[in-house]
């Protein structure tokens, strides 16, 4: 009997040598992937363990698990601490079935075992539990959506929706998660989950993961600030903004230099006055110009109309006269002239006035006739 007891101790005492489930670090236990996909598991520690080194370890014996990675690793697989979160995430990517098996969390303690907690990954063609989108984001206070599938070997377990942060889980139905947000679950029983979570806020954002029995998969959730403006006055918003910024930074600038602001000012209105006169001067010089040719535009037209008034004035005169010229001779009679035997007898003559001759010449033409009367006494 005494021997029984013993080895049942030595027993125990391999056991937990072996196997290390801590408190001080905890994952999910059982999670699931599809074949030639990825996943991102988060690992989260005990504050005093946020300067210790993390690494990932695989293997089922704990005393025997082979390091893989370290964190700040990159590449197929990598290991990032968040320290302000208290937690380091492993991404692993295009898993194949060899991936499958046991996986450790682990940290270095700096002395004595290490501290690790273990996984089983699944890699396979039909995974019994899987999401449309690993990641989601959405703004506070709308909503988001996830899409969640199960195996049909699964359709009698229980569905939940978990939280990393606080470990609670929603089933289906309508749950209040704080005051203002809430986490809608839909199971449609054919192999779909439709997960709604309404009036997001930034507490809402980190890790989740969806289950069904024992097998799970991890979603991350981000949770933007809502803008605080509407779209349709996003430009002008923003435009005013950018002025009131920029008068608030003038207003800065001539606080703490007032002397080098009054100067800055006194050059601006100094370039003002230097374009105001150039411009002015300019338009006069403008103006000149076009006063000039109107000016010269008017005086060509009053000598082409004067021209034309002379010459209708000669025209005019000349077209009154009338073209016979009347003249009166009086002759004394001689005596001893035989040639005038009648009294009455008319001598034609041409009279031709010297004073006007070229005015005479212009106005008779060559077939009129000058009639002069010529009474001899």
């Amino acid at each position: 009997m005494h021997f029984y007891s013993v080895m049942s101790s030595l027993i125990l005492l391999v056991l937990l040598l072996c196997v290390s489930d801590s408190e001080s670090l905890k994952t999910l236990k059982n999670l699931a992937v599809r074949c030639g996909g990825s996943l991102t598991i988060p690992c989260f520690y005990n504050e005093k363990y946020r300067s210790n080194r993390k690494y990932w370890c695989k293997g089922k014996v704990w005393s025997f698990c082979k390091i893989v990675a370290y964190t700040n690793t990159n590449g197929s697989l990598s290991v990032t601490d968040h320290p302000t979160q208290n937690m380091f995430t492993v991404e692993l990517k295009s898993l194949q079935d060899s991936d499958s098996g046991y996986y450790w969390c682990a940290v270095e303690t700096g002395g004595g075992s290490d501290d690790g907690d273990y996984l089983y990954l699944t890699v396979s063609s039909d995974p019994a539990v899987s999401v449309i989108n690993s990641r989601v984001s959405g703004q506070e206070g709308g909503s988001v959506s996830v899409q969640c599938l199960y195996s049909s070997k699964y359709k009698n377990e229980k569905r939940e929706w978990c939280r990393f942060k606080d470990w609670r889980c929603f089933s289906g139905g309508r749950t209040d998660t704080s005051q203002n947000s809430a986490v809608l679950v839909t199971d449609y029983g054919k192999g779909s989950v439709n997960v709604e979570m309404r009036g997001l806020q930034k507490s809402d954002a980190g890790w989740y993961w969806f289950s069904a029995g024992d097998v799970g998969v991890t979603v991350h959730l981000t949770v933007t600030e809502r803008p605080s403006i509407t779209t349709a006055v996003t430009t002008v918003s923003a435009t005013v903004e950018t002025s009131i910024n920029d008068i608030t930074s003038g207003s800065k600038t001539m606080t703490k230099n007032p002397e080098t602001t009054k100067a800055e000012l006194n050059g601006n209105t100094g370039l003002i006055w230097v374009l105001l006169a150039v411009g002015l001067g300019l338009l006069l010089i403008l103006t000149i110009i076009i006063a000039c040719m109107l000016a010269k535009r008017c005086n060509g037209n009053q000598t082409e109309t004067s021209g034309r008034v002379s010459n209708t004035a000669v025209h005019t005169t000349l077209t009154t006269e009338s073209p016979v010229i009347y003249s009166a001779v009086n002759h004394n009679k001689k005596k001893s002239s035989s040639a005038l035997d009648h009294e009455n007898d008319v001598i034609y003559s041409s009279v031709t006035t010297t004073t006007k001759k070229k005015t005479l010449s212009q106005a008779v033409g060559d077939d009129e006739v000058i009639y002069c009367s010529v009474v001899v006494e």
